[in-house]
Protein backbone atom coordinates (compact mmCIF):
# COMPACT_ATOMS: atom_id res chain seq x y z
CA UNK A 1 0.00 0.00 0.00
CA UNK A 2 1.43 3.28 -1.03
CA UNK A 3 0.65 6.16 1.29
CA UNK A 4 0.41 9.59 -0.21
CA UNK A 5 1.70 12.74 1.40
CA UNK A 6 -0.34 15.81 0.72
CA UNK A 7 1.20 19.17 1.44
CA UNK A 8 -1.18 22.10 1.75
CA UNK A 9 0.37 25.50 1.29
CA UNK A 10 -1.75 28.40 2.48
CA UNK A 11 -0.83 31.37 0.34
CA UNK A 12 -2.15 34.67 1.59
CA UNK A 13 -2.56 37.15 -1.20
CA UNK A 14 -1.52 40.64 -0.35
CA UNK A 15 -3.54 43.36 -1.98
CA UNK A 16 -1.57 46.47 -2.66
CA UNK A 17 -3.79 49.43 -2.00
CA UNK A 18 -2.93 52.75 -3.53
CA UNK A 19 -3.96 56.05 -2.05
CA UNK A 20 -6.99 57.66 -3.71
CA UNK A 21 -6.26 60.45 -6.17
CA UNK A 22 -7.71 63.73 -4.93
CA UNK A 23 -8.25 66.96 -6.84
CA UNK A 24 -8.69 70.15 -4.79
CA UNK A 25 -10.51 72.90 -6.68
CA UNK A 26 -10.59 76.60 -5.86
CA UNK A 27 -13.10 78.46 -8.02
CA UNK A 28 -12.90 82.25 -8.06
CA UNK A 29 -14.72 84.26 -10.71
CA UNK A 30 -13.53 87.79 -11.40
CA UNK A 31 -16.91 89.49 -11.55
CA UNK A 32 -18.64 90.07 -8.20
CA UNK A 33 -21.52 92.49 -7.88
CA UNK A 34 -22.18 92.07 -4.15
CA UNK A 35 -18.60 92.64 -2.98
CA UNK A 36 -16.48 93.87 -5.92
CA UNK A 37 -13.09 92.15 -6.12
CA UNK A 38 -13.88 90.08 -3.03
CA UNK A 39 -11.79 87.03 -3.95
CA UNK A 40 -8.52 88.96 -3.72
CA UNK A 41 -9.63 91.76 -1.41
CA UNK A 42 -7.30 92.00 1.59
CA UNK A 43 -8.72 90.72 4.85
CA UNK A 44 -6.58 90.86 7.98
CA UNK A 45 -3.48 91.42 5.86
CA UNK A 46 -4.07 88.62 3.33
CA UNK A 47 -6.04 88.33 0.09
CA UNK A 48 -9.24 86.41 0.81
CA UNK A 49 -8.21 83.63 -1.58
CA UNK A 50 -5.02 83.05 0.44
CA UNK A 51 -6.96 81.31 3.21
CA UNK A 52 -8.34 78.69 0.83
CA UNK A 53 -4.97 78.25 -0.87
CA UNK A 54 -3.37 77.64 2.53
CA UNK A 55 -6.02 75.08 3.45
CA UNK A 56 -5.58 73.36 0.09
CA UNK A 57 -1.82 73.14 0.62
CA UNK A 58 -2.28 71.71 4.13
CA UNK A 59 -4.66 68.99 2.93
CA UNK A 60 -2.55 68.26 -0.14
CA UNK A 61 0.57 67.82 1.97
CA UNK A 62 -1.16 65.02 3.89
CA UNK A 63 -2.82 63.30 0.93
CA UNK A 64 -0.53 64.27 -1.98
CA UNK A 65 -3.47 65.91 -3.72
CA UNK A 66 -3.47 68.07 -6.85
CA UNK A 67 -4.59 71.69 -6.41
CA UNK A 68 -6.37 73.44 -9.29
CA UNK A 69 -7.51 77.04 -9.69
CA UNK A 70 -10.49 77.98 -11.86
CA UNK A 71 -10.80 81.66 -12.68
CA UNK A 72 -11.49 83.95 -15.61
CA UNK A 73 -9.57 86.85 -14.06
CA UNK A 74 -5.95 87.79 -14.75
CA UNK A 75 -5.84 89.62 -11.42
CA UNK A 76 -6.84 86.49 -9.56
CA UNK A 77 -4.38 84.41 -11.57
CA UNK A 78 -1.58 86.81 -10.61
CA UNK A 79 -2.63 86.93 -6.96
CA UNK A 80 -2.81 83.13 -6.72
CA UNK A 81 0.53 82.84 -8.51
CA UNK A 82 2.16 85.12 -5.93
CA UNK A 83 0.79 82.76 -3.27
CA UNK A 84 2.34 79.70 -4.92
CA UNK A 85 -0.67 78.47 -6.90
CA UNK A 86 0.10 78.74 -10.61
CA UNK A 87 -1.92 77.30 -13.46
CA UNK A 88 -2.09 77.23 -17.24
CA UNK A 89 -5.88 76.98 -17.06
CA UNK A 90 -8.23 79.89 -17.58
CA UNK A 91 -11.96 79.46 -17.23
CA UNK A 92 -13.80 79.93 -20.56
CA UNK A 93 -16.18 82.87 -20.92
CA UNK A 94 -19.26 80.66 -21.21
CA UNK A 95 -18.53 79.32 -17.69
CA UNK A 96 -17.98 82.78 -16.21
CA UNK A 97 -21.54 84.10 -16.36
CA UNK A 98 -23.75 85.06 -13.42
CA UNK A 99 -26.02 82.12 -14.25
CA UNK A 100 -23.20 79.55 -14.44
CA UNK A 101 -23.50 76.79 -11.88
CA UNK A 102 -20.60 75.88 -9.60
CA UNK A 103 -20.82 72.18 -10.42
CA UNK A 104 -20.38 72.62 -14.17
CA UNK A 105 -17.40 74.87 -13.41
CA UNK A 106 -15.81 72.14 -11.27
CA UNK A 107 -16.61 69.49 -13.88
CA UNK A 108 -14.79 71.49 -16.57
CA UNK A 109 -11.58 71.91 -14.61
CA UNK A 110 -11.80 68.27 -13.45
CA UNK A 111 -11.71 67.12 -17.07
CA UNK A 112 -8.86 69.55 -17.80
CA UNK A 113 -6.76 68.30 -14.87
CA UNK A 114 -7.40 64.64 -15.71
CA UNK A 115 -6.19 65.24 -19.26
CA UNK A 116 -3.23 67.33 -18.10
CA UNK A 117 -2.02 64.92 -15.43
CA UNK A 118 -3.20 61.62 -16.89
CA UNK A 119 -4.80 60.83 -13.54
CA UNK A 120 -8.28 59.63 -12.74
CA UNK A 121 -9.33 61.50 -9.62
CA UNK A 122 -11.31 59.45 -7.11
CA UNK A 123 -12.37 62.40 -4.97
CA UNK A 124 -12.79 66.11 -5.56
CA UNK A 125 -12.58 68.60 -2.71
CA UNK A 126 -13.92 72.06 -3.52
CA UNK A 127 -12.92 74.91 -1.20
CA UNK A 128 -15.11 77.99 -1.45
CA UNK A 129 -13.10 81.20 -1.33
CA UNK A 130 -15.92 83.20 0.26
CA UNK A 131 -16.35 80.87 3.25
CA UNK A 132 -12.84 80.30 4.67
CA UNK A 133 -13.69 79.52 8.30
CA UNK A 134 -12.48 75.92 8.27
CA UNK A 135 -9.29 74.10 9.21
CA UNK A 136 -7.44 70.90 8.42
CA UNK A 137 -9.25 69.03 11.20
CA UNK A 138 -12.59 69.82 9.56
CA UNK A 139 -11.38 68.61 6.19
CA UNK A 140 -9.89 65.40 7.59
CA UNK A 141 -13.03 64.51 9.54
CA UNK A 142 -15.26 65.20 6.54
CA UNK A 143 -13.00 63.17 4.26
CA UNK A 144 -13.24 60.25 6.71
CA UNK A 145 -17.04 60.39 6.50
CA UNK A 146 -17.19 60.10 2.72
CA UNK A 147 -14.42 57.52 2.41
CA UNK A 148 -15.99 55.29 5.09
CA UNK A 149 -19.39 55.40 3.38
CA UNK A 150 -18.93 53.61 0.05
CA UNK A 151 -22.41 54.60 -1.11
CA UNK A 152 -21.95 58.31 -0.41
CA UNK A 153 -21.77 60.37 -3.61
CA UNK A 154 -21.00 63.73 -2.05
CA UNK A 155 -20.72 65.63 1.19
CA UNK A 156 -21.19 69.29 2.05
CA UNK A 157 -20.38 71.34 5.13
CA UNK A 158 -23.27 72.67 7.20
CA UNK A 159 -23.96 74.66 10.35
CA UNK A 160 -26.83 74.43 12.79
CA UNK A 161 -29.79 76.40 11.44
CA UNK A 162 -31.23 79.34 13.36
CA UNK A 163 -34.64 78.72 11.79
CA UNK A 164 -36.63 75.53 11.36
CA UNK A 165 -39.07 74.90 8.47
CA UNK A 166 -41.24 72.79 10.78
CA UNK A 167 -41.65 75.62 13.25
CA UNK A 168 -40.84 79.16 12.14
CA UNK A 169 -40.33 79.31 8.37
CA UNK A 170 -43.24 79.97 5.98
CA UNK A 171 -43.80 79.98 2.24
CA UNK A 172 -46.53 81.27 -0.05
CA UNK A 173 -49.20 78.76 -1.03
CA UNK A 174 -50.97 78.48 -4.37
CA UNK A 175 -53.97 80.39 -2.98
CA UNK A 176 -51.79 83.38 -2.06
CA UNK A 177 -51.76 82.75 1.71
CA UNK A 178 -48.83 81.58 3.80
CA UNK A 179 -48.15 78.39 5.71
CA UNK A 180 -45.26 76.55 7.35
CA UNK A 181 -42.81 75.06 4.86
CA UNK A 182 -43.06 71.66 6.56
CA UNK A 183 -45.89 70.40 8.74
CA UNK A 184 -45.46 68.60 12.05
CA UNK A 185 -47.01 68.41 15.50
CA UNK A 186 -44.29 70.28 17.37
CA UNK A 187 -44.86 72.70 20.24
CA UNK A 188 -41.34 74.14 20.32
CA UNK A 189 -38.55 74.65 17.82
CA UNK A 190 -36.30 72.43 19.95
CA UNK A 191 -38.71 69.51 19.57
CA UNK A 192 -38.76 69.73 15.76
CA UNK A 193 -36.35 67.59 13.70
CA UNK A 194 -32.89 69.17 13.40
CA UNK A 195 -32.17 71.06 10.20
CA UNK A 196 -28.97 72.60 8.90
CA UNK A 197 -27.74 75.54 6.85
CA UNK A 198 -25.31 74.91 4.01
CA UNK A 199 -22.45 77.25 4.91
CA UNK A 200 -20.73 76.88 1.50
CA UNK A 201 -17.30 76.30 3.05
CA UNK A 202 -16.33 73.01 1.38
CA UNK A 203 -17.67 70.07 -0.60
CA UNK A 204 -16.38 66.56 -1.22
CA UNK A 205 -17.43 64.59 -4.31
CA UNK A 206 -16.76 61.08 -5.56
CA UNK A 207 -15.89 61.01 -9.25
CA UNK A 208 -19.15 59.15 -9.86
CA UNK A 209 -21.01 62.34 -8.96
CA UNK A 210 -19.69 64.03 -12.11
CA UNK A 211 -19.96 60.87 -14.21
CA UNK A 212 -23.67 60.84 -13.48
CA UNK A 213 -24.11 64.48 -14.45
CA UNK A 214 -25.66 65.91 -11.29
CA UNK A 215 -26.42 69.65 -11.41
CA UNK A 216 -26.95 70.20 -7.69
CA UNK A 217 -25.30 69.00 -4.49
CA UNK A 218 -28.62 67.56 -3.33
CA UNK A 219 -28.41 63.89 -4.30
CA UNK A 220 -29.97 60.68 -3.00
CA UNK A 221 -26.65 59.74 -1.37
CA UNK A 222 -25.44 63.01 0.18
CA UNK A 223 -23.78 63.29 3.59
CA UNK A 224 -23.06 66.33 5.74
CA UNK A 225 -20.22 67.51 7.91
CA UNK A 226 -21.54 69.61 10.78
CA UNK A 227 -18.94 72.33 11.35
CA UNK A 228 -18.57 72.56 15.15
CA UNK A 229 -17.48 76.19 15.16
CA UNK A 230 -18.27 79.55 13.59
CA UNK A 231 -18.61 79.33 9.81
CA UNK A 232 -20.37 81.58 7.29
CA UNK A 233 -19.94 82.87 3.76
CA UNK A 234 -19.65 86.40 2.40
CA UNK A 235 -22.86 87.55 0.73
CA UNK A 236 -22.95 91.23 1.68
CA UNK A 237 -20.27 93.92 2.29
CA UNK A 238 -21.13 93.92 6.00
CA UNK A 239 -20.23 90.20 6.14
CA UNK A 240 -16.73 91.10 4.99
CA UNK A 241 -16.40 93.73 7.72
CA UNK A 242 -17.65 91.30 10.35
CA UNK A 243 -15.27 88.56 9.21
CA UNK A 244 -12.32 90.96 9.27
CA UNK A 245 -13.28 92.13 12.77
CA UNK A 246 -13.26 88.54 14.01
CA UNK A 247 -9.87 87.84 12.46
CA UNK A 248 -8.19 91.05 13.58
CA UNK A 249 -9.43 90.75 17.15
CA UNK A 250 -8.86 87.02 17.62
CA UNK A 251 -12.56 86.39 18.17
CA UNK A 252 -12.77 83.03 16.40
CA UNK A 253 -13.91 80.06 18.46
CA UNK A 254 -11.44 77.71 16.71
CA UNK A 255 -7.92 77.67 15.27
CA UNK A 256 -7.99 78.74 11.64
Amino acid sequence: MISGIFIYINVTQTTIQTNPEILITICARGGSKGIPGKNIRPINGMPLIAYSINHAKQFASVHTATIALSTDSDEILNAAGSLGLETGYKRPAELSLDATGKIETIDHILKYEQQRTGKHFDFILDLDVTSPFRNLTDLEKAYAIITNDKNCLNLFSVSKAHRNPYFNMVEKKDDGYYDLIKRGEFKTRQSAPPVYDLNASFYFYRSEFFDRGFKTVITEKAQIYLVPHMCFDLDHPVDFEFMEFLLKNNKLDFNL
